[in-house]
């Protein structure tokens, strides 16, 4: 009987060292779906409570009276030193001596915003010249100047209306005549300043 011819000998399989690397694949696989699942171990923390400090408190209150919003002082903040606006809200409602310096530091804020709408009404508008040598005033800086003066009157009736605000009463008797009414204040500023362009204007 003729012999088969043999071919190449094939290598034998190691197949111990293929199953521990299946089975080193499949535990890769669980470790890295139990890494993406939520669990409380990898669950980002709760940021705790920030303990009230009255050094801050100051800071902050001394920056409302100068005028400046809340948000205003906490943004211009570079050195994370003062806390977040939701902080400073939870000090309101825990710190009641804080809250009581917090509402004075708006009333003063009030004044300030008064002072400050003086300064913005004095100051001149810039000035341009035609081709026909007419002066003019600049209406887009007016109206700018304007809304500033607004803003901050609305501010001041809202902090401090006993003073700032509008006052309403009724009269037509004998002991409480007729009540007379005139123009905000704000109003009467941009008509001196329209009245002095139509002057240069018709010089």
């Amino acid at each position: 009987m003729p012999e088969t011819p043999k071919g190449p000998k094939r290598p034998a399989k190691n197949t111990r060292a293929a199953q521990e690397a299946a089975k080193a694949i499949g535990k890769a696989k669980v470790a890295s779906k139990a890494s993406k699942a939520p669990t409380p171990a990898n669950k980002p923390k709760p940021t705790p409570r920030r303990v009230f400090d009255q050094r801050i408190a100051d800071m902050i209150c001394i920056g409302l009276s100068e005028g400046m919003s809340l948000r205003q002082i906490l943004k211009a903040d570079t050195t994370g030193v003062l806390p977040a606006q939701s902080t400073v809200y939870d000090w309101l409602l825990r710190q009641p001596a804080f809250a009581e310096q917090y509402a004075r530091a708006r009333e003063e804020q009030a004044d300030t915003n008064a002072d400050e709408i003086l300064e913005i009404a004095d100051e001149m508008p810039p000035k341009f010249t035609d081709d026909k040598g007419r002066v003019y005033l600049d209406q887009t800086y007016i109206l700018w100047q304007k809304q500033r003066i607004e803003a901050r009157k609305w501010t001041a009736m809202k902090l401090k209306p006993k003073k700032y605000g509008d006052k309403l009463a009724l009269g037509g008797d004998a002991d409480a005549p007729p009540i007379k009414t005139e123009e905000t204040s704000s109003s009467r500023l941009f008509d001196i300043i329209r009245n002095l362009e139509m002057t240069k204007r018709a010089g």
